[in-house]
């Protein structure tokens, strides 16, 4: 187990830090409020609930491309950076694109501007997260430090630009669009000139025979892979089209005025981030005590009653308190589902099977169930729809507790080893 202080030292963890931190501070300043910048009637776009949906659904599709080429080619790359760069140039752009390109379309050719915001959004963000995360547990193998602790900085990013883009938001959206750029330029310096290579190497497995294409196609034929997706199509996309589609919106609308439910919603994801970040650091120690599997279960749990909870209550206090269950959730779900790859799979293919098991299968889900759900939304409005998800995650929480295995069944990766707390006679 690498102790905080030993990653603090360890040059490799600190890259990957930084790169988590300004990737996700690149990303969220403007993401946790796209939802609104496409629904709001006065500093947004004023899109119906099914729009919305077309949007997410066309992003999704150009992520569920994207995502799968990312996967196999950096599989073949190994622990190089080149896609990584890209991401980062991307982020960079970010600004010019959405208020020069991205807007302008979507007011003058709607379906044209959400294939060509899909290729970039999908590109340098939705893709490159998974992309990123993939590539930063590789170096964690490789060169000896906790991908939690390094993917913690990921959330504290996050949350550190969220404590402000509610304010920058209720001002001027595309300050949030440029304030992103800015942290793309910093993530593209970073990720081009801190270089890695030269370190010792602790486990060579981790970038070893390179793998085919045949061997990545031939993940699809698993069953135990198809397990994976069927569970993740029914929590985490079932839980993204929720927290990211629906939620933010509604959140807003149960204060008095707008401008007033989007600083609080800035405020709040803030602090909902920075717990996220603090339990990044602490779900790794919770799954040594209780395993892989259990670990995953236990966030399942907390997703559906996230949910439930939105579904019933109204009171912005109350809803305030089942927001911070997100914080526990996303660690609990995240980090296991990595985990249970990489213990029941081969690891030399885990950035691929990262990406079709979890990412790929997740957007497919969103391609299929963004403009259902959102007109859906439309239809009966946003806590009935939120009871039809709560029923969706609490049947595939029931499925996972008999189909996934244990952590000491078909054990073809790196093996888990549980923290036996002695007790004294």
């Amino acid at each position: 187990m690498a102790t905080t202080a030993k990653s603090l030292k360890n040059p490799a963890y600190l890259q990957s830090s930084t790169t988590m931190l300004l990737f996700f501070a690149s990303w969220g300043i403007w993401w946790s409020f796209f939802q609104i910048w496409l629904t709001n009637t006065e500093t947004g776009l004023g899109f119906t609930g099914a729009q919305v949906g077309t949007v997410y659904a066309a992003n999704s599709l150009g992520t569920l491309i994207i995502m799968f080429l990312y996967g196999t080619l950096q599989d073949r790359l190994g622990v190089k950076r080149h896609l990584a760069i890209l991401v980062a140039l991307v982020s960079t752009l970010i600004a010019p694109f959405a208020i020069w390109v991205y807007e302008p379309l979507l007011r003058t050719n709607f379906m044209l501007g959400v294939v060509v915001g899909a290729i970039v959004i999908s590109a340098g963000f939705v893709s490159g997260v998974g992309l990123l995360e993939a590539l930063t547990e590789r170096l964690s193998r490789r060169y000896g430090f906790e991908y939690g602790q390094a993917r913690m900085w990921g959330s504290f990013g996050y949350a550190m630009v969220a404590l402000v883009a509610g304010f920058l938001f209720s001002v001027n959206p595309h300050i949030n669009f440029w304030v992103g750029s800015a942290f793309g330029v910093l993530l593209l310096l970073v990720t081009l000139f801190w270089k890695t290579d030269h370190l010792p190497v602790v486990n060579d497995s981790a970038v070893a025979a390179q793998p085919t294409i045949k061997d990545m196609v031939a993940t699809l034929k698993l069953p135990s892979l198809w397990v994976i997706i069927i569970f993740v199509i029914m929590t985490w996309t079932f839980y993204q089209l929720f927290d990211q589609q629906m939620f933010p919106g509604w959140y807003t609308s149960l204060f008095e005025s707008e401008v007033t439910g989007q600083r609080v919603y800035g405020t709040l994801n803030s602090a909902q981030v920075f717990a996220e970040a603090a339990m990044m650091g602490v779900v790794p120690i919770v799954m040594r005590r209780v395993g892989v599997r259990n670990a995953l279960l236990m966030g399942v749990s907390v997703m559906a009653l996230r949910i439930l909870g939105c579904a019933i209550f109204t009171d912005p206090v109350i809803v305030s308190a089942v927001k911070m269950l997100h914080a526990v959730e996303v660690p609990l779900f995240i980090l296991p589902i990595f985990r249970y790859i990489t213990l029941h799979f081969n690891t030399l293919l885990s950035a691929t099977l990262y990406m079709v098991g979890f990412q790929i299968s997740a957007q497919l889900g969103n391609v299929v169930l963004s403009a259902p759900l959102g007109a859906l939304r439309d239809s009966i409005g946003y806590q009935p729809t939120f009871l039809v998800i709560v029923a969706v995650v609490v049947t595939a929480g029931i499925f996972a507790f008999f189909a996934l295995k244990k952590d000491d069944e078909q054990v073809l990766g790196d093996p888990f080893e549980r923290t036996v707390k002695t007790i004294a006679r």
